[in-house]
């Protein structure tokens, strides 16, 4: 079995200390978690579900990871650039923090201007999940870990039981396996992964001249406030938003704004239905490629748009385009639009949200 690096946040005293009135807080249950296959190694921690790292070799057999973060769990506290958490109840935005289910009115944490995000600014992505099984070696290691949230937290209604392992299931190949139960309510459920990817190596510069291909002829059309307020969705084809072929991300980025600023932040409709092929993505310096399968109707292509000297991994900083994510989910603000395929669970029932990423060099 690979090492657990428990991490002695040893009171918090200094900088933590200070900061602990700002909501919760990392302790003594949260542990880093190292998934390792080889020379292919995935570090989880339970803090926020995040993964926090994937090395692997590049096409000279020099060892990188792939994965843009931070070096402590501690470092992660305070963070407000989504490095690599499970976000939810409902992840991406909802329209004002509110949305109406069986009649009733429900209000949420708004922590996106007017509207909330990631589900709002606790819970899911900043608190410490239960490990229920770890196993760090053999030949496919893996790490479940388990999450209540309870009626009421972040305004929404009902308890919940929500589930995430990441597993090395092969060779360079890395499973994220999302699940979650309506245990006695009605609830809107929605989770993603928020890592940013370089192929290249985090810290080693931009993502504009990877080639990224997507497997999506639609998008959903968002307004400034990154909502999809009039429920369109439009063929890519014409727009700075096509990537049926591989195209660098750089190629047309200055066409496109996420939020009032250049670069990619849209949802694209994946094409088909059930576990199929998302986007490949390749970096042609390092050889270093991914293919992403999942069983998700969407996909959120982000170009971290909003990094500017951010605090980064070894003492570096990420600045503007130093990573990417690809964030299968449903629909965006699928509770406030009956014309997109709904995102609620009845008691009982389950959601499941399988990605696979498959690595090659």
């Amino acid at each position: 079995m690979a090492r657990v690096e428990l991490l002695a946040l040893l009171c918090l005293a200094g900088t933590l200390g200070a900061q602990a009135t700002a909501g919760p807080r990392p302790d003594a249950r949260v542990g880093v978690y190292e998934l390792k296959l080889g020379d292919f190694s995935v570090k989880v921690t339970n803090w926020g579900a995040r993964l926090m790292s994937v090395v692997l070799p590049d096409c000279k057999g020099n060892l990188a990871d792939i994965v843009l973060g931070r070096d402590t769990v501690a470092e992660y506290f305070n963070d407000t650039s989504y490095f690599g958490p499970i976000t939810g109840r409902v992840a991406q935005r909802i329209s004002r923090g509110r949305f109406v289910l069986d009649g009733k009115v429900y209000h949420l944490q708004r922590n996106d201007g007017r509207n909330t995000i990631h589900g709002g600014g606790t819970a899911f992505s900043k608190s410490v999940w239960t490990v229920k099984e770890y196993v760090g070696g053999g030949d496919s290691p893996y790490v479940t870990l388990y999450y209540h949230s309870f009626d009421g937290e972040q305004g929404f209604p009902g308890n919940l039981d929500a589930y995430v392992t990441y597993r090395v299931s092969g060779p360079y190949t890395l499973g994220v396996h999302m699940s979650a139960t309506a245990l006695d309510r009605a609830t809107p459920v929605n989770l993603l992964l928020h890592a940013y990817w370089n192929l290249g190596g985090q810290g080693s510069g931009d993502v504009l001249g990877h080639e990224l291909r997507l497997h999506a002829s639609r998008y959903a059309v968002l307004d400034e406030e990154l909502l999809p307020s009039s429920g369109r969705v439009a063929p890519v084809a014409g727009t700075p938003l096509d990537f049926r072929t591989p195209t660098p991300i750089g190629a047309r980025i200055r066409q496109v704004t996420g939020g009032k600023v250049v670069g990619y932040d849209a949802n694209y409709v994946v094409d088909g239905e059930g576990m199929r092929p998302v986007a490949q993505v390749r970096d042609g310096a390092s050889g270093r490629a991914v293919e992403l399968w999942a069983n998700q109707a969407t996909v959120q292509l982000y170009t971290g748009n909003w990094l500017n000297h951010t605090q980064g991994k070894g003492g570096g900083v990420y600045d503007q385009y130093a990573g990417f994510t690809l964030e299968t989910m449903g629909y965006v603000d699928a509770v406030n639009h009956p014309e997109f395929p709904s995102q609620t669970l009845l008691p009982g029932q389950e959601y499941k949200h399988d990605m696979v990423f498959k690595f090659s060099f």
